[in-house]
């Protein structure tokens, strides 16, 4: 057998290949649709999200207590008329004279004459007369009008993925439908003579299929639709019909496994021969072996198979593209922490290790790789454990324990 060398390229310039050659410079895949907030959860926003109106609406109390004239508080303590009642909802505006003052709830209309609300802790809480103990500044504890946003102002830009976080906020700046992204249609397939569905019985040399329910999975809960997630079986007539079938109706295909050189990694095989793929090495570890291509006109990744290579493969690689479809913003990039525990990487390859994040007692994060053996390629069951991976640098070979680590979340 006789394989072509191929060029070996950093991760940054296979990624950058990936998003202008594969994608052809594309931005996000075109289609909006506008939803309400109850189905916007996970949705990629196509446009931005404008506060309708000043939040808060109103002035408001911040504390359960007294509306008061900070006038009539002098030198405490200091007694006051209690002249009505003003809970949360109310829509009264009782007028104060000196010497009076209203009893608020939290979240109460502040009554027009008062500026200043003094907590129930500084008083003995009179219904009719109230003593007040201690003066707060003038002001204290008034929630003013737009004081969180003004009407008109951006909630959420563009590119955001709506999270309960972000819908609490639209939903508290009053708009009740959304202007979000198509979901990009993604077909998965997994290859593979040895590969069982979970829950069958394993015959010698044969594993349970694990990528394709992995990557279906990550898909989903990034925002997209995934059409299909089957096993495709090392036979190039079989699988170049499974390659049509999954990318009828499809923005994306994902394949996992056949990628390298060996003779019967059909992926490469097909993909090279029918549809002129791009096959390179990355200078990372896992995943070294990568390819790419355009299947019916769709643009097709191409991962190694070793569950680990592909689920890193994804986070570096598929992730962006995704990330392009859907119009997303990319989110920030790597963080920092304090490896627990050190290991090794191999020279001149990024390696990425799935790592647990914890704290010591000083509150230092701490990275702790979730397998004994590292980032090896083959070790599924370490991802299950893992909140992050752990960047090691191609020029670093030992990662000794207290060293600072990049980060990045998963």
């Amino acid at each position: 057998m006789t394989t072509t060398r191929r060029t070996l390229l950093t991760v940054e310039e296979y990624l950058d290949e990936l998003l202008g050659d594969l994608l052809d410079g594309a931005g996000a895949i075109p289609g909006t649709q506008d939803v309400p907030l109850a189905q916007a959860l996970g949705r990629v926003l196509a446009q931005p999200v404008h506060a309708v109106g000043d939040v808060p609406a109103f002035a408001n109390s911040g504390m359960d207590g007294y509306a008061v004239r900070h006038d009539d508080l002098g030198d405490p303590p200091v007694r006051l008329q209690v002249v009505a009642d003003v809970a949360a909802g109310s829509g009264e505006d009782p007028r104060l004279e000196p010497g009076q003052c209203v009893r608020i709830m939290t979240g109460a209309p502040v009554p027009g004459c008062a500026d200043t609300i003094v907590p129930v802790e500084l008083t003995d809480a009179g219904t009719e007369l109230v003593t007040i103990t201690e003066a707060p500044e003038r002001g204290r504890h008034v929630r003013g009008a737009g004081e969180d946003v003004s009407a008109g102002d951006v909630i959420a830009d563009a590119g955001t993925t709506v999270t309960g976080r972000v819908l609490g906020s639209i939903a508290a700046a009053g708009t009740g439908t959304v202007t979000v992204r198509r979901r990009p249609v993604v077909a998965v397939a997994a290859t593979g003579d040895e590969l069982v569905a979970p829950g069958g019985s394993l015959q010698r040399g044969q594993i349970f299929e694990s990528n394709g329910t992995h990557l279906a999975a990550t898909l989903t809960e990034l925002g997209a639709e995934v059409s299909s997630a089957v096993v495709l079986a090392d036979d190039t007539d079989g699988f170049t019909r499974g390659l049509d079938a999954l990318t009828d109706g499809a923005d994306l295909v994902l394949l996992t496994g056949g990628v390298s050189v060996g003779a019967f990694d059909v992926s490469r095989i097909v993909l090279e021969r029918s549809a002129g793929g791009t096959f390179r090495h990355v200078r990372m570890q896992p995943g070294k072996p990568q390819g790419w291509a355009r299947w019916n006109g769709v643009p097709v990744l191409a991962f190694p198979g070793n569950p680990v290579s592909t689920a890193i493969s994804f986070e570096v690689f598929g992730r962006p593209v995704l990330d392009r479809l859907l119009g997303r913003r990319r989110p920030d990039g790597p963080t920092t922490a304090v490896a627990a525990t050190g290991w090794h990487s191999p020279a001149g390859r990024r390696q990425f290790v799935p790592v647990e994040l914890t704290s010591d007692e000083t509150g230092r994060l701490l990275a702790t790789p979730t397998h004994r053996r590292g980032s090896a390629s083959h070790m599924v069951t370490s991802l299950a454990g893992a909140h992050a991976m752990a960047i090691v640098p191609e020029d670093t070979d030992e990662v000794t324990a207290g060293d600072l680590v990049q980060i990045r979340s998963l």
